[in-house]
């Protein structure tokens, strides 16, 4: 008897399940209009640097790091820094009354305004270059200049109050309300002073300003 083989039939099994499809890549939400108006309003109050007298903007930025330890203050270190704030603010507010003009030579002469006029503080070397001083009564202290001086001390606390280094310096841990007014008062600060400067514009170029000639 023979044997015969019987032909196996090969079931081909197709894969039903289904494969799981890579997650989409998720785009960042746009910024609503709050966050968009935030990030003007700091754009804005970055721009109010550029009122203050440059060596006091940049001792702010090089000294901060220095005095708060990047941020980690102790009993020591939170004193001195509030020394140093106060010192800069103090310059910044001294600062509005000064004034310079450029001689035709190209010799620039500082001085302090007072309400009689302009005091150089290099009077002597002036008069002897022979070319002339302007009339210094021109110079003297004017109201809009109080009104500039406490604008850039509130200009560099609001700067002060942007600096992380600051920030952790004297709120290491600070509450939700406590937050909430660090976010909001250098902003309202900033806005208020940047409304203002233009409305109460300066011709003043003392120390730290760039200076024009004739002026």
């Amino acid at each position: 008897m023979s044997l015969r083989v019987r032909p196996t039939t090969a079931t081909l099994v197709t894969a039903t399940d289904d494969v799981p499809e890579s997650p989409k890549p998720q785009l960042p939400p746009s910024p609503s209009l709050s966050q968009r108006a935030i990030s003007q309003t700091l754009t804005s109050t970055a721009q109010l640097a550029n009122l203050l007298p440059t060596g006091t903007l940049l001792a702010l930025q090089l000294l901060t790091p220095i005095f708060t330890n990047n941020g980690s203050c102790d009993a020591a270190t939170r004193p001195m820094t509030f020394i140093l704030l106060a010192f800069l603010a103090t310059a910044c507010f001294l600062a509005s009354f000064t004034d310079s003009y450029k001689s035709s030579n190209g010799q620039v002469f500082y001085g302090f305004a007072t309400f009689k006029g302009m005091r150089l503080f290099d009077y002597e070397t002036a008069v002897a270059t022979g070319s002339g001083l302007p009339d210094l009564s021109k110079f003297r202290l004017k109201f809009i200049d109080w009104i500039h001086a406490v604008l850039t001390a509130f200009v560099l606390v609001a700067l002060a109050l942007r600096d992380k280094n600051v920030l952790n310096c004297f709120y290491p841990r600070p509450s939700h309300e406590t937050q909430e007014v660090l976010d909001i008062v250098p902003l309202g600060i900033g806005l208020m002073c940047s409304l203002l400067f233009v409305i109460f514009p300066t011709r003043r170029h003392g120390i730290g300003y760039p200076v024009t000639q004739g002026h």
